[in-house]
């Protein structure tokens, strides 16, 4: 038996420290060789760190919700037999869909002790925000079944678990007694840590250094959903389905051609903005550990239906928590659309380093005069945001003016000036 200290891994890309989000093991846990001890946040990812050595553990390094330096003690484990990991790190092993560069997205639960002799488990699918309800539920992971793709475990999974079991999630959280034996109330208090602490950083530092106003103008839309409804039913599945997003980029594409200051990024330390040329455009996405962005670069370069189909890729191992740090980062100009639930009007926050981003609110039908008449059509409003420090409101309404005009004629979308 011999003690083996597993320090933080470097990670890459530059990274000294990383935040703990989660633990796998505790004291006393039997672990054995590749078995998920630990979760770690990155500027944009979370990472597994995984167990080289079988043993049991001693002590942990730190407390979720802490900052750890690359280098630092991570995990001491006592040690059955020959230690396998040299100089005492971690091996990171990429997951076999990335890159050979790209961390493993965390996917263990805390666990109960396995014993060390018996081979590890397949594990469920699921992020690490429903991992560690199931946790707090005292819901064993495995003996839940999964309705999401792939058998992935969903909240609502949960849920059901919990009703099947006997009682609420609320009744649980409610009867659940606080540490000491004293019976608490039906407040919860949830530490702010891993993507939701990302999000929060960055929301924070984008009101804090950006003069924001926003301008928001409601377009007829009748032609364009006619336009997509007819391209939709010729090309079937032999094309991508355009929703509206692809024809709100394009449109993005075209404008920033007569206003360039819109696509641009300002860094406000050294006093300079950058132009783009090309247009890298962020997308936001919900997921289930919150908003993130990713970026269809070079939306100059595709058509309507390479758009919606890197689109859809990327919301899709965005929100399977596999997308990679260069598919996070670099946007120009961002949309923002809630869909269905987009409201009549919102205040969308910018991107920080960007200057733009155009918010996409629902579609309604209301009845318009048109040609002296009244008539049904269907109108959206746009809700765009700008950074007053580098871009003039005249030029901010100049900029919607021209979305509305390509949006409302949506064959000019396809004229090449």
């Amino acid at each position: 038996m011999s003690l083996h200290v597993i320090k933080m891994p470097d990670i890459g890309e530059g990274i000294a420290e990383v935040e703990l989000v989660a633990w796998h093991v505790k004291p006393g846990d039997p672990v054995v060789e590749d078995q998920a001890l630990a979760d770690v946040m990155t500027e944009k990812a979370n990472v597994e760190i995984p167990s080289p050595v079988v043993g049991t553990v001693m002590s942990l390094g730190g407390e979720v919700g802490q900052t750890l330096a690359v280098g630092s003690a991570l995990i001491t484990i006592e040690v059955m037999g020959e230690a396998k990991a040299p100089a005492g790190r971690a091996a990171l092993k990429p997951p076999a869909t990335a890159a050979a560069t790209t961390p493993r997205v965390a996917s263990s639960p805390p666990s109960p002790p396995v014993h060390a002799a018996a081979p590890p488990r397949e594990r469920p699918i699921a992020s690490p925000s429903v991992r560690r309800r199931a946790w707090e539920l005292d819901l064993d992971l495995n003996a839940v079944s999964g309705t999401g793709p792939g058998g992935r475990i969903m909240e609502v999974d949960l849920d059901a678990a919990v009703v099947q079991r006997g009682s609420s999630p609320s009744q649980r959280a409610a009867a659940r007694p606080a540490p000491g034996g004293v019976e608490r109330s039906d407040e919860q208090t949830i530490p702010v840590i891993g993507v939701r602490r990302k999000i929060a950083q960055k929301m924070q530092e984008s009101k804090r250094r950006i003069p924001h106003f926003s301008y928001i103008e409601e377009l007829d839309v009748s032609e364009l959903e006619t336009l997509r409804a007819r391209l939709n039913a010729k090309w079937g599945t032999q094309r991508a389905k355009l929703t509206l997003l692809p024809f709100i980029a394009r449109a993005i594409v075209l404008a920033v051609r007569e206003f360039p200051q819109i696509n641009a990024r300002f860094d406000d330390e050294a006093g300079v903005v950058t132009r783009h040329g090309a247009v890298h455009i962020g997308v936001a996405t919900q997921t289930e550990s919150g908003l993130m962005v990713p970026v269809l670069r070079h939306a100059e370069a595709l058509d309507l239906w390479m758009i919606a189909t890197e689109i859809a890729r990327l919301a899709e191992v965005t929100r399977s928590g596999k997308a990679t740090r260069f598919e996070l980062t670099g946007s120009t100009i961002t949309i923002t659309s809630l869909g269905a639930l987009g409201g009549i009007a919102t205040t969308p926050v910018i991107n920080h380093p960007e200057v733009a981003i155009v918010g996409v609110n629902r579609i309604v039908e209301r009845p318009a005069f048109r040609n002296a008449v009244v008539v049904p059509r269907l109108l959206m409003n746009l809700s765009s945001s700008f950074d007053h420090r580098v871009v003039d409101g005249i030029d901010a309404a100049r900029f919607v003016q021209a979305l509305r005009g390509l949006l409302e004629a949506p064959a000019t979308l396809f004229i090449e000036s």
